[in-house]
């Protein structure tokens, strides 16, 4: 049971979404003309990590639950030092704890959420406002790579490794519904077992191809063209996660009339798009999930790329993905990010393989860190 907090101590709270892996991902120029990683996310607000940050003055360590969420813990002792340096106030110790409804592995973007939620529990504790770039920087610090959750979902191109913003597509991604399923029976995935493969100026002319019909399909609210982008992204993103059912995902697409389907690029999360004017959007919908349910690929989530992409009437009940014990991996999974020198590069072990939504019973010692 956790103490009573001392004298002095302040609470801060923080929430970040996570997302449903990506609608493009690759190698792209910047302003300047050199080649940079570069991806944008399909946001999935639903699910999300909350973080809540105690400050105990007088105390040195800061100690996060569960034990084993070492990226937040990192984010927590740098976003610690920016809001003591903005505040001029000294260094403490405190204790963050985590809870979330994230599946880990999937590519679904946990370490970044985790880590977001607890640079803003962290600031909320010290009274501060911290813009986005400065939490984009922390988090890119505490985890080498992240995805952009502290931009809230606005369809940006991303320097992940970088923590900014190679270009602002628009306000919004064009109106879509996701009926999401997950691949290799909702096993995560061991990124640092991937391949790594270097991108020729081909490649590069193939991804700065899809960023200009993506920047296209925003600005005329195109689910097709959305659609377009995404599955040609995720064709190139199989020269490096081959998912054996893939071409069975893409024949179901095509039976089902889906506009395209988008795969993450670092775990087994994917989804097929519909445009929400199509006719019969309730039978494509219901015969989507007889399709991959019949190809052994099940479904999660049905959701919008928009707050009023689909009907409240439209959408199922969820499926939760399945879980570890029911699909054993023989190989614990590491991180959601690959290796330095991926398209999504990361920085190794970020969540161990216990590293799961902690339940309500759970009881974990949590993990500690002196303060810098």
């Amino acid at each position: 049971m956790t103490p009573p907090p001392s004298t002095g101590a302040r609470t801060g709270t923080g929430r970040a979404a996570c997302h449903h892996g990506e609608i493009l991902q690759g190698v792209f120029l910047d302003e300047h003309g050199r080649r940079r990683a570069g991806l944008v996310t399909l946001p999935m607000p639903s699910l999300g990590t909350r973080a809540q940050f105690v400050r105990r003055p007088g105390t040195e360590d800061i100690t996060v639950a569960p034990a084993d969420r070492t990226k937040a813990l990192r984010a927590a002792t740098y976003a610690m030092a920016e809001c003591a340096t903005r505040r001029r106030t000294p260094l403490c110790g405190g204790e963050l704890r985590l809870s979330g409804n994230i599946p880990v592995g999937l590519g679904m973007g946990s370490s970044s959420s985790d880590v977001i939620a607890a640079v803003r529990a962290v600031a909320d504790a010290f009274g501060v406002r911290l813009p986005p770039d400065t939490v984009a920087r922390l988090a890119v610090r505490a985890e080498r790579a992240s995805d952009p959750l502290m931009l809230d979902g606005r369809p940006l191109l991303f320097a992940q490794r970088e923590g900014r913003v190679l270009e602002e597509l628009g306000p919004a991604l064009p109106p879509a519904v996701v009926v999401g399923c997950a691949l290799g029976g909702g096993r995560p995935v061991d990124t640092l077992a991937l391949s790594t493969r270097a991108y020729d100026t081909e490649d590069v002319r193939a991804y700065e191809r899809l960023r200009a019909l993506l920047r296209h399909a925003v600005a005329t609210a195109d689910p097709a063209l959305l659609g377009r982008v995404a599955t040609d992204s995720a064709r190139l993103g199989q020269r490096v996660l081959a998912h054996e059912e893939f071409g069975e995902l893409m024949t179901v697409a095509n039976r089902v009339g889906a506009v395209g389907v988008q795969v993450a690029h670092s775990g087994n999360v994917a989804g097929l798009l519909f445009d929400p004017a199509a006719p019969d959007l309730r039978g494509r919908l219901a015969r989507c999930a007889r399709a991959l349910s019949a190809a052994g690929i099940p479904a999660t989530y049905t959701f919008g790329t928009t707050a009023d992409a689909v009907p409240p009437a439209l959408i199922p009940p969820p499926h939760p993905f399945p879980t570890p014990s029911q699909n054993p991996s023989p190989n614990p999974p590491t991180s959601e990010e690959p290796p330095h020198g991926h398209a999504h590069g990361g920085s190794g072990r970020a969540h161990g393989g216990g590293d799961r939504p902690p339940r309500p019973d759970t009881c974990r010692r949590p993990a500690h860190l002196p303060a810098l």
